[in-house]
């Protein structure tokens, strides 16, 4: 929306005996935040723009069976690198690929399971959102307040998905719902635990599953900040 000032035009006549003092400008006030926003915030969002490197290894135990990748993310160069058993592979996402296109629809998978808060910001333009100042959350049955996000229909690795972020007066993220393609059923909820401070960014390093043999847990995360 584009917005248009009329400025008026005014003679100026000057005088030996008096001066004009121009106006000072009236501060506006900030608008206020919406709730993506407060989220986003009190997991360190405002910190991010301090970020040169990021590395973390996401991890699922199912049963007796153990899976991970590693990544090793540069995000004010775009680059990008992957480690799982003896695959690896650097590329900037600037240029990629099919096989970096690939790799990086697991990278934009573990990110979101680790970054989930600041990617409210970073896909702001393409969801919509609902707030509810009181709900039942799916695992610990607490009254919780919600966020819920659906995605557009179009672009993006899952497109029309849902998620629901659970959260208290401190915004901080305690549970959440993933809900594919909006459908009412969770396809999958978990808790969000084991917070740890790196950069000054909030991050959650484990997801309980109560309903799943399946354990997701983050290791070997450092932040690297200027």
């Amino acid at each position: 929306m584009k917005t248009y000032y009329l400025v008026g035009m005014c003679a100026l006549f000057v005088l030996a005996s008096c001066k004009t003092e121009p106006k000072q400008a009236e501060e506006q006030p900030e608008p206020e935040k919406t709730v993506p926003e407060m989220v986003a915030d009190a997991h360190g969002y405002q910190n991010w723009k301090n970020v040169e490197e990021i590395t973390f290894t996401f991890n699922v135990d199912r049963d007796s069976m153990h899976f991970e990748r590693h990544w090793d993310w540069k995000p004010k160069l775009n680059e990008i690198t992957f480690k799982s058993g003896a695959d690896s592979l650097t590329y900037n996402k600037a240029n990629m690929d099919s096989v970096a296109y690939k790799t990086n629809s697991g990278f934009i998978n573990d990110r979101y399971w680790l970054l989930a808060p600041f990617n409210l910001m970073w896909d702001a333009d393409s969801y919509t959102f609902e707030h509810a100042a009181e709900a039942t959350s799916p695992i610990s049955n607490e009254t919780m307040q919600k966020l819920t996000i659906v995605y557009k229909n179009e672009g993006g690795y899952t497109p029309g998905d849902a998620y629901d972020f659970y959260f208290k007066d401190d915004h901080i993220i305690r549970e959440w719902t993933y809900r594919k393609s909006n459908q009412p059923e969770p396809s999958l909820s978990s808790t969000w635990e084991d917070y740890s401070t790196m950069g000054g960014l909030q991050l959650a390093t484990k997801r309980n599953r109560p309903d799943s043999n399946a354990n997701l847990y983050f290791t070997g995360l450092s932040v690297k900040v200027e």
